[in-house]
């Protein structure tokens, strides 16, 4: 496969309704938020989900979580060492195998830091990806509601009266508008064979992000892919910079409504580029 030889910009709108698209355990689980009441997904968050969709095509993936995981090793150590082994020694041949092996670790990169069985032996090698992916941000500020839950049987004491552990509570984010951006480094891809054909299983996975991904946070439909932007600039340093180009997509309410409940109530639109056109895909 041909390596990657021109820059990719992307964008991905997607909308989120009634469900907690991802909680921050340090603020009891409730949905990520700034200080501007602006809604957050993290990109790991967002990588998390795009490899389990390159693991359910097929592909091998390095940073498997343990609930979908397709391999019997249980640590990202025990995968290292029995997959690449002698390479395990060659800061070198450990690049180039593992980046041979594993779409995300030629995509996203990756630290290998193991300790060897012998005094001083050992491997720290730090692999830069040319994929890069920010957190996604909401349009517009989002509300929260919040309710309290009860279980109707306990999960710990005698059963002979409700235990502490029979109430809880559940957020959700009512209504929001995501968005995210990133980009596709040709120069970094070199490095570790990231190929045309990779970008392309990447966008397919960007596409279908929230298949197989529903949970009591967020049921099936909850979260949806709104757009897809993808613009392909005709050579390795880009036509414009990631920053104009991520620009250029303008976001806007269409009416003067304050709090929009649905996409539908959204304007979604790429400002023009002279030479640079995007591919818009919807699912």
């Amino acid at each position: 496969m041909a390596v990657l030889n021109k820059k990719i910009d992307f964008a991905l709108v997607f909308s989120v309704k009634n469900a907690n698209p991802n909680g921050d355990p340090l603020s009891g689980n409730m949905p990520r938020i700034t200080l501007d009441g602006i809604g957050e997904l993290s990109d790991v968050c967002l990588k998390r989900k795009i490899r389990d969709r390159l693991l359910e095509a097929g592909e091998n993936i390095f940073v498997q979580s343990d609930d979908n995981r397709k391999d019997d090793f249980k640590t990202l150590k025990d995968r290292a060492e029995n997959t690449l082994k002698e390479a395990m020694k060659d800061g070198k041949k450990l690049r180039e195998k593992s980046c041979k092996t594993w779409i995300d670790v030629r995509a996203f990169g990756q630290v290998f830091a193991y300790k060897g069985g012998g005094k001083g032996e050992g491997v720290s090698v730090g692999i830069r990806g040319p994929v890069t992916i920010q957190s996604a941000f909401s349009v517009d500020p989002i509300d929260i509601t919040s309710i309290q839950i009860t279980k109707s049987v306990s999960g710990e004491g005698s059963g002979e009266k409700k235990a502490s552990d029979t109430m809880g509570m559940k957020h959700r984010v009512d209504f929001g508008l995501y968005v995210t951006y990133g980009s596709m480094n040709p120069q970094l891809a070199e490095r570790t064979g990231f190929s045309y054909e990779d970008a392309q299983k990447i966008k397919n996975a960007l596409l279908h992000i929230f298949d197989n991904d529903a949970s009591s946070a967020r049921p099936e439909g909850s979260m949806e892919v709104v757009q897809l932007y993808w613009w392909e600039h005709s050579n390795k340093s880009g036509q414009y910079s990631s920053a104009k180009v991520h620009r250029s997509l303008e976001i806007k309410p269409k009416g003067k409504t304050e709090k929009p409940q649905s996409q539908k109530e959204y304007v979604i639109a790429a400002a023009p580029l002279d030479g640079l056109t995007p591919e818009v895909l919807t699912y």
